[in-house]
């Protein structure tokens, strides 16, 4: 089963204080949805249209794991934590395998 991964490129963060709270909620509410936290900001080089900002990539077990955990009431109250605080692109993409 293709496994699932939530990608985040951050493009413009505004509230660095509402991201601390967000991060404070969030990392639990992705542990507890299985995921894994692969990259969490760290070096970038971008190419193309691409920002050189904040980027995250978390793996679950599965894309159905993946998509549950962003529906996860835990989740979703850190999301309201977040707010307006960031400009991010954030996806839920399947795995090759």
């Amino acid at each position: 089963m293709p496994k699932g991964y939530w990608v985040s490129a951050y493009r413009t963060i505004s509230d660095p204080e509402k991201l601390a709270a967000y991060n404070a909620l969030a990392a639990p509410a992705v542990a507890a949805g299985g995921g894994r936290v692969l990259v969490r900001g760290g070096r970038v080089v971008a190419h193309d249209a691409g920002i050189a900002e904040r980027t995250i990539v978390i793996e679950f077990d599965s894309f159905a794991q993946a998509v549950a955990a962003h529906e996860s009431a835990a989740y979703q109250e850190a999301l309201v934590a977040l707010s307006d605080a960031v400009e991010r692109d954030f996806r839920i993409v399947e795995g090759i395998d």
